[in-house]
Order: C-alpha cells, then sequence, then structure tokens
C-alpha cells in the first residue's frame, strides 16, 4: 500500500472507533445514575454507621460539576464498553504489517493482559469501601465528611486503573522475554524484589487496618509474578530445544 492508502485506512479506522466511543458514551451517560449510586455507596456506608446522614454526602461545588461527573463517567466507562471495536480497530491496521509469529505473541498478550486488568479493577473496587470507611475514621469528633465529586471520581478512577494495571504487570515481564530482553532465570532472581514490592503495593492500595485485603492482594500479585517467571522459563528451554534441534543436523 501507498502512503496515501495508508492514511486512508488509518482515517477509516480510526472514524469507526471514534464512532464507537461515542456510542458507549451515549450508552454509559444514560447509566450515570445507577454508576454514580454504586460508585458512592461507601459514602453512605459511612453516613450510617456514623448516624450523620446528610452530614456525610458527595458535594458538587460548582453549577457545572454534576455534569461535568457524568461526562468523565460516560467517557471512561464508555471507553470500556466500545473497547472491543476500538481494539480491534487497531489490531486490524497493524496486522498486515506484523508477521505470523508476531500476530501470535500479540493476540496472546492482549488476550491475557485484558481479562487480568479487569481482574485487578474488580479487586479494587472491593477494596474501594473499606478504605472509604478506613480514612473515614480519622474524621475528628464533631466535623463533616464533604466529599467533593470531581476529586472523590479521580480517586475511585486512579483506584482501579493502578489495581488493575499492577495485574497486567507480569503480562509485560513474558513479553520482555518473547522479545528476548530478559530470560526466565533473570526475571526468577528478582523474586525477593518481587515479593517486597508486592506487599507494599499491597500495603498502600489497601487500609492498614485490612490486614486480609491487602495480604490477598499481595499474594494474587506474588502469584502472578512466579506464573510469569515459570513461564517464561518454558519458553526459554522450548526456544533451546528448537536451536539445538536446528543444529544437530548441521553438526
Amino acid at each position: 500500500m501507498s502512503l496515501a492508502d495508508h492514511l486512508r485506512e488509518f482515517r477509516k479506522r480510526l472514524l469507526i472507533a471514534a464512532a464507537a466511543l461515542v456510542v458507549g458514551m451515549i450508552v454509559s451517560f444514560i447509566l450515570t445514575d445507577s454508576i454514580i449510586l454504586a460508585m458512592t455507596e461507601p459514602i453512605r456506608v459511612v453516613a450510617e454507621e456514623r448516624g450523620e446522614v446528610g452530614e456525610v454526602t458527595l458535594m458538587f461545588a460548582t453549577v457545572t460539576s454534576a455534569f461535568d461527573l457524568r461526562i468523565r463517567i460516560s467517557f471512561a466507562v464508555g471507553l470500556l464498553i466500545s473497547a472491543p471495536v476500538w481494539l480491534w480497530q487497531i489490531w486490524a491496521f497493524l496486522m498486515p504489517g506484523l508477521t505470523r509469529k508476531e500476530v501470535k505473541y500479540t493476540f496472546g498478550f492482549v488476550a491475557s493482559a485484558v481479562p487480568l486488568f479487569f481482574a485487578g479493577a474488580f479487586f479494587g473496587w472491593l477494596i474501594l469501601p473499606h478504605l472509604v470507611e478506613l480514612m473515614a475514621g480519622f474524621t475528628p469528633v464533631g466535623a463533616s465528611n464533604f466529599y467533593d465529586a470531581k476529586y472523590y471520581y479521580d480517586f475511585v478512577f486512579k483506584l482501579l486503573l493502578v489495581v488493575g494495571v499492577s495485574f497486567v504487570t507480569p503480562v509485560f515481564l513474558v513479553a520482555l522475554n518473547l522479545a528476548g530482553v530478559m530470560t526466565g532465570k533473570e526475571i526468577m532472581k528478582g523474586w525477593r524484589v518481587a515479593i517486597v514490592i508486592a506487599t507494599v503495593f499491597a500495603g498502600a492500595a489497601t487500609p492498614a487496618a485490612d490486614i486480609v485485603s491487602m495480604l490477598v492482594l499481595a499474594v494474587i500479585l506474588t502469584v502472578l509474578f512466579f506464573a510469569a517467571a515459570g513461564l517464561s522459563m518454558l519458553f526459554d528451554r522450548r526456544r533451546r530445544k528448537r536451536d539445538a534441534e536446528l543444529l544437530g543436523p548441521s553438526a
């Protein structure tokens, strides 16, 4: 294909992806009431536990902040809803330029990373209520909790994003191994550092008083690391076996 053909193809894929995103945003905008209700459930729990209904609530500080929050939620959720379409558009644009081996690796990477990310985001969603309740416990007697809608949304979104990405990290380790950057043994040598990082991250992402959630998250991240290291060592073994078979007849 000529450069002009590539540009036309890129424009076509971009328009389809943008249209899917718009449709996803419209659908998610309709569902924002349910999303906000679920997202603010921890705030209502804190209010009921403290007997301060009306004094622990989500606050919209400006005239347009309620609308802004809905747009931000619509974009984030719409991006997730439309992910199958825009991911396929990216894949369809890049696939003709990839070798069969590269196509296989890329497909394996996406197929592994996407469910792991959603699993991590779901775990972050489970942690959210405990984290909000713990932080509210530091509010002094006589004071009230008014959570600014924008900052509360950013807090929830970043929590889900960070925990989701942490679950995908082992996939990047396997990708580095397949690219020949790191061997499985080199990855395995860092197991002590990996356990420390997993524990520190779990401690930072979960409430200090919620030891069970911290341990569960730390164990999950550690198991994913060892799975990535073991899979990389298996790939290395197959690679060495294949190279030996190729060199065998010539030797």
